[in-house]
């Protein structure tokens, strides 16, 4: 009995979510407008241009390299 009951609530679940319009998941936070963030892992491209807030400070060369190392730069995830 408590099984049937369960699987009629996962049932109605579904029917409610079905229904109902999914809203737009908006971009992350450090895109720009007219970069993309699709995909299970987005990734923004390099460069102050790609971010949606300008630098506070001048974007030096070493910003620029450390920016384009991400996320290589990472520790492996096997340590």
């Amino acid at each position: 009995m408590l099984l049937i009951l369960a699987g009629l609530g996962a049932g109605a679940y579904a029917l409610i979510r079905r229904r109902q319009p999914t809203p737009e998941r908006p971009a992350p936070a450090a895109f720009a407008s007219d970069q993309s963030a699709g995909g299970t892992n987005p990734v923004r491209d390099a460069g102050p241009e790609a971010m949606r807030d300008a630098p506070q400070n001048r974007w030096s060369r070493v910003d620029q390299a450390s920016d384009e190392s991400f996320p290589a730069s990472d520790p492996p995830a096997t340590y």
